[in-house]
């Protein structure tokens, strides 16, 4: 199916800053028109059913090819990244080898094409020569090459000297570095956020200070740059603590050439998921899950074990007003799948992260469903605020909203219609979810990229 005809549905253009009923015809995979109704001609059609919305484009996901395609595939990541609405993917360098020659670039892209997607595959190259932090990756080789930015996510780049002079370098390319904001010297052998549910569970804490104080260095190192280099950029990834926000808050106040972005399971969930509640964060009691009696599953299910660590209702929320303010520029995934060897241990040994590119979306509704944050924006923040964040190095630069005579590249979802997560249904080959039996909002119905239809829901 190439031809999409669809009346009366809301549509969602953020790129005009405009949402409203309307009508969308696309023709050999082609937008050929949209029309916004008015009137008595747009009665009776809201926000709450069928969504069109440009596709979303995700900054942060683990692919895991090369090296450990047991956990996942190109092909495997960009069906499931289809099935979310995501039409462009940015992969991590954390792979093995690690992306920091052209020619794992190259396989990658290999990798791509022969999965058949219409997705679009982006890539993040390394920092450092094998992500060891010791020596600066050939960056202007890897830029030729195409990747979007330079990141060593995974690990943070440990060196001030290498983080000062991949600032200054990546410049000229036109890119931006990416870092993962972490002090290891505070988070060895850590196993969840340091605070209360962690102390009552004997699990050893990963204080926010550790996530804080790498966010002020690569601040205060951006600043010294960006004094003596023109178009320096540095993005802060998958930020989860209100103090790290507000320190980006006051760096963007003052001028500093900085853009962050936070996860969908920071935005919705608390580290009180951990001891066996299941409700969301602007749910969350301040007492605590067992004051509340808010306990419904085991404790300690190793799908919770992420870095950076899942916090309080109060730092969730603080990444909530952050999207709404635009402090923080995308909702990022930062998709972590992992086989069940690696995830189905004790808490404490698990791999870090989430498998959750197929369930952004629901996560993210529950949220504007809460009133944490308007449609628009949320839709904004997975499309146009990371568009910003690549400076138009996609398929669709400048094409990012809903624009008639181009190929399509869209998602349609029925906000009413709602889903039971189940690992059956993940495209992904990892079903480290936490999210597995409970039930979202947002079931995407089609996914087209490039004019093509990358996902397409099964007839009920």
């Amino acid at each position: 199916m190439t031809d999409l005809d669809l009346s009366r549905v809301w549509l969602i253009d953020p790129v005009a800053g405009r949402e409203g009923p309307g009508e969308l015809v696309v023709r050999d995979g082609v937008l050929e028109a949209f029309t916004w109704l008015e009137g008595s001609d747009a009665h009776g059609v809201d926000d709450l059913g069928v969504i069109v919305a440009p596709g979303f484009i995700d900054l942060h996901a683990h692919l895991r090819e090369p090296g450990n395609e047991d956990a996942e595939t190109v092909a495997t990541g960009l069906a499931a990244a289809a099935h979310g609405g995501f039409t462009t993917v940015c992969a991590m360098p954390n792979t093995t080898p690690t992306l920091d020659e052209p020619g794992v670039l190259a396989a990658i892209h290999t990798a791509a094409a022969a999965s058949g997607s219409p997705v679009e595959l982006l890539a993040w190259g390394a920092v450092t020569v094998g992500r060891a932090g010791h020596t600066l990756a050939a960056l202007g080789e890897l830029a030729d090459a195409g990747v979007v930015g330079f990141s060593d996510d995974g690990a943070p780049v440990r060196s001030a000297t290498i983080l000062r002079n991949a600032l200054a370098y990546s410049a000229p390319l036109g890119l931006p570095v990416v870092d993962h904001p972490e002090d290891p010297t505070q988070t060895e052998g850590a196993e969840a956020n340091d605070g209360f549910v962690a102390t009552v569970l004997g699990l050893r804490g990963w204080p926010a200070a550790a996530e804080e104080s790498a966010v002020a260095r690569d601040l205060a190192i951006l600043g010294e740059v960006c004094r003596d280099v023109p178009g320096v950029r540095l993005h802060l990834t998958h930020l989860s603590t209100a103090g790290s926000l507000d320190l980006v808050r006051r760096a963007k106040s003052a001028g500093l050439p900085v853009t962050c972005d936070v996860t969908p399971h920071h935005l919705a969930l608390t580290d009180e998921w951990i001891a066996g509640a299941r409700r969301f964060a602007w749910d969350a009691g301040l007492d605590g899950p067992w004051h509340d009696d808010a306990i419904e599953t085991t404790p300690f299910h190793p799908s919770l074990r992420v870095n950076p660590p899942l916090r309080t209702s109060t730092d969730a929320l603080a990444c909530l007003a952050a999207v709404a303010d635009a402090t923080a520029d995308a909702i990022a995934t930062d998709h972590a799948p992992h086989t069940e060897v690696d995830k189905a241990v004790e808490f404490g040994l698990a791999a870090n992260g989430i498998s959750g590119i197929e369930t952004a979306l629901g996560l993210v509704l529950a949220a504007v469903d809460a009133g944490h944050l308007t449609l628009a924006r949320a839709v904004a923040a997975l499309t146009v605020g990371p568009a910003a964040v690549l400076g138009g190095r996609t398929r669709r630069a400048g094409t990012v909203g809903l624009v008639e005579g181009r190929p399509a590249d869209l998602v349609v979802f029925d906000r009413s219609d709602r889903w039971t997560v189940r690992s059956d249904a993940l495209a992904s080959k990892g079903k480290n979810s936490p999210l597995i039996g409970i039930e979202l909002g947002g079931r995407v119905l089609v996914t087209m990229a490039a004019g093509k239809v990358a996902y397409e829901a099964p007839p009920d």
